[in-house]
């Protein structure tokens, strides 16, 4: 989790809200990825999809079947459904998300087998979504 709290922060130095996640394999982190919807002008650019894009290139697979992602924010409908299509085995969330939250916080997207765990780092990730969006809020008053 400390390396998609990282990305997390790539992503807030980016001006972007701050997101970020990982996709582990046998230990090793195959993909990662930051939110960077600003950047590329794209509303899929989520921090779930360009790691889990990742880690396809990077295997060769667009299967994860025993892969893991760690994200800091439970996934939104999107990201639950690009899960669920690469097989990720597991998803282990920062803070829940009671707006989009698609692994049961607001809504449940997801294949029985898929093993989630959520509230890992939970202060940490919360905080920095809530200090981005409070300087923002700054910015524009």
């Amino acid at each position: 989790m400390k390396a998609a709290i990282a990305e997390a922060e790539l992503a807030r130095d980016e001006g972007e809200v701050p997101v970020g996640a990982v996709v582990v394999l046998n230990g090793k982190i195959v993909g990662r990825g930051h939110n960077r919807v600003e950047a590329l002008n794209d509303p899929t650019a989520h921090a779930e999809i360009i790691a889990i894009t990742c880690a396809c290139t990077f295997l060769s697979d667009q299967r994860l079947k025993d892969a893991t992602l760690y994200v800091t924010l439970e996934p939104c409908p999107m990201c639950a459904g690009a899960i669920m299509l690469s097989r990720i085995k597991g998803c282990v969330y920062g803070t829940s998300d009671p707006i989009m939250g698609s692994l049961g916080s607001r809504y449940d997207i997801r294949r029985p087998e898929l093993k989630v765990v959520g509230g890992v780092f939970s202060e940490e990730c919360s905080n920095l979504l809530k200090e981005f969006f409070r300087d923002r809020r700054q910015e524009i008053v």
